[in-house]
């Protein structure tokens, strides 16, 4: 919690969460528990000591070296995730997290890719996921959106299929699906490989996003946008690295989602303070402020506003613009949007006389 005059505030501040993995919000408390149910063997303690405990695991999480590091521990965590049950009790505990963070709509990644190999039906993931959606809504009316997401790693034929299975089934064109996007490691896997998908994907009018600009350079933003045809980019720190494409971005109203924990954990930056929150309120970017991957990271959306606090000190004024921007930016419908804003509209006039 941040131990600035904001800090009530912030937590009241109504947010919208674009860059969260699902997968990545798994706590090792249900990591365990779901291995126990399952029978699902974890790695050998006595090679592994991160896995002889809960707490052990959390302590290890504290020290990832690298993105493939954290990968590692990342697909042994999703090996749990076996029923639609699962999945929903999975979502249902981010929902909860959430909510309580001030989260009112969420578009929230998943990895078909990474279930489908290991012998999960994509239909048991949406499935479960779903139900969890359902939940949050009819509970604390906290809308939210699917975006399916291609492994880097993986082939572009191989991202095609789990593409084409979502496309069969009417998950897009009914709802259950809003757009896909690119994860995983972005070094050595442009975003141009995935053309071809996310061509189709644009003449269907499906949405898009795309990781870059976190570990690869600027051109990996310029080729999403360009070759891609996203409409959003996630990450998106290295954008400062290129004046003009910074301008594009601002001028063209394209959202950038932005994770600090994460990037400070994965060592793409060195501290909170080092992200281009400044410049990109500067240039008038717009972008949201996400989780990624919350359980992994140390930190859900709320300790991700308080990092950024505590880091660059923003007035009353710039968390409102910031909190507009991250509704404008969502893919929710337009009636959703003006409910989001007239939130936002109150809780600044609540808030407006703290300093």
């Amino acid at each position: 919690m941040c131990k600035t005059p904001l800090h009530s505030a912030l937590h009241a501040l109504p947010k919208c969460e674009h860059h969260l993995h699902i997968e990545g919000s798994l706590s090792p408390s249900l990591l365990f528990r779901l291995a126990a149910t399952n029978n699902v063997p974890l790695p050998d303690s006595t090679l592994d000591p991160s896995f002889a405990s809960i707490s052990a695991l959390e302590e290890r999480y504290l020290h990832f070296t690298s993105l493939n590091d954290f990968l590692h521990y990342y697909f042994i965590g999703m090996s749990v995730l076996i029923t639609a049950s699962d999945f929903e009790s999975l979502a249902y505990e981010y929902f909860a997290r959430a909510h309580a963070d001030g989260v009112l709509h969420a578009e929230i990644f998943f990895d078909p890719q990474a279930h489908t190999h290991r012998g999960i039906a994509y239909k048991t993931v949406v499935e479960g996921l779903s139900a969890a959606q359902k939940r949050a809504e009819e509970e604390w009316g906290l809308t939210s959106k699917l975006i399916l997401c291609f492994l880097r790693h993986m082939s572009e034929t191989d991202a095609d299929v789990a593409y084409q299975e979502a496309v069969a089934l009417g998950h897009f064109s009914d709802g259950t699906v809003a757009g896909i996007g690119l994860d995983s490691s972005e070094v050595g896997f442009p975003p141009e490989i995935f053309r071809e998908v996310f061509t189709d994907a644009r003449e269907k009018g499906v949405r898009r996003t795309a990781h870059a600009g976190e570990e690869g350079d600027a051109s990996y933003i310029q080729r999403a946008l360009d070759l891609c045809y996203t409409e959003r980019i996630d990450h998106g720190i290295r954008l400062v690295e290129d004046e003009g494409l910074l301008k594009r971005v601002a001028r063209e109203k394209t959202l950038v989602t932005m994770c600090p924990l994460s990037n400070v954990r994965l060592r793409c930056v060195s501290k909170v303070a080092d992200l281009p929150v400044r410049k990109f309120l500067d240039e008038g970017v717009r972008f949201s402020i996400n989780s990624d991957d919350p359980a992994y990271f140390g930190g859900y959306i709320l300790d991700n506003y308080c990092a950024v606090q505590e880091a660059f000190g923003l007035t009353l004024g710039e968390w409102k613009g910031i909190a507009e921007g991250a509704i404008e930016g969502s893919w929710c419908d337009d009636g959703r949007k003006k409910v989001l804003l007239s939130k936002v509209a109150e809780w600044a006039e609540k808030y407006k006389g703290v300093a």
